[in-house]
């Protein structure tokens, strides 16, 4: 029995699914997060290693209690879940966009994490990495994407969903550091995934995102916590 665990939210498709697989070559039992079981099953069968289906959709309380409710221990939590419902700049976004990115990119972070923290700190080295965005620095002016960078509205329920998720990890760093539970975000780079139209034409390759995220959820005891870290290991801005 593997003595590591994982849990991946979102990880049956896209960066989510290369994270699983990565903690999974590296000998976690890794609890691969799927609102579809049809398409988890997949993925479990792609990642192979101790991967198993945890159906678990992080807008539906009463689905992450199910889920947290059958894993007893964990030293690895990565919300990779998120969505990008509209693209446009705030005078363009309803309430109802604004609610349902929030639902799965800030809510849906905050009700996995506190549903699961009992089996974190029942880990020996427990480290939470949230997946976010370089789009949601507030400062990050030399973007490489021009719509992205500093000052642009473009994206604003998106952009302004993954700020609040930069927030939500340097609280819970500063609140679980005395527990040793690490918190970092991973702002991935734009990448050849099906969240952003268009992004799998210019995208970059999502197995380099997940190797950054794996980095994050291996850190040693006297690493970083309440960082914001690009997939190349720099620090970015808030």
């Amino acid at each position: 029995m593997n003595d590591r665990t994982a849990l991946v939210t979102g990880a049956n498709k896209g960066i989510g699914f290369h994270i699983a697989r990565l903690l999974a070559e590296r000998g976690f039992r890794v609890h691969v997060g799927s609102r579809s079981a049809e398409r988890g099953e997949r993925a479990v069968a792609g990642i192979g290693g101790d991967a198993r289906l945890l159906e678990l959709d992080v807008t539906d309380p009463r689905s992450v209690e199910r889920a947290a409710a059958s894993v007893d221990r964990l030293d690895v939590l990565v919300n990779n879940a998120g969505v990008q419902p509209v693209t446009g700049p705030p005078t363009a976004t309803g309430t109802e966009d604004l609610r349902r990115t929030y639902e799965a990119n800030v809510f849906g972070v905050l009700a996995v994490t506190n549903a699961f923290l009992p089996a974190l700190r029942r880990g020996a080295h427990p480290r939470v990495v949230n997946v976010s965005s370089g789009t949601g620095s507030l400062t990050w002016s030399t973007h490489p994407n021009p719509q992205f960078a500093h000052g642009s509205p473009r994206s604003a329920a998106y952009r302004s969903s993954k700020a609040a998720l930069n927030a939500l990890t340097v609280f819970y760093a500063q609140e679980l550091a005395e527990d040793g539970i690490k918190v970092n975000a991973l702002a991935p780079g734009r990448r050849a995934t099906d969240l952003i139209p268009g992004a799998a034409a210019g995208g970059g390759d999502p197995a380099e995102a997940a190797e950054a995220a794996v980095r994050l959820a291996l850190l040693p005891d006297d690493g970083p916590t309440g960082g914001f870290f690009s997939f190349d290991g720099t620090l970015v801005p808030w």
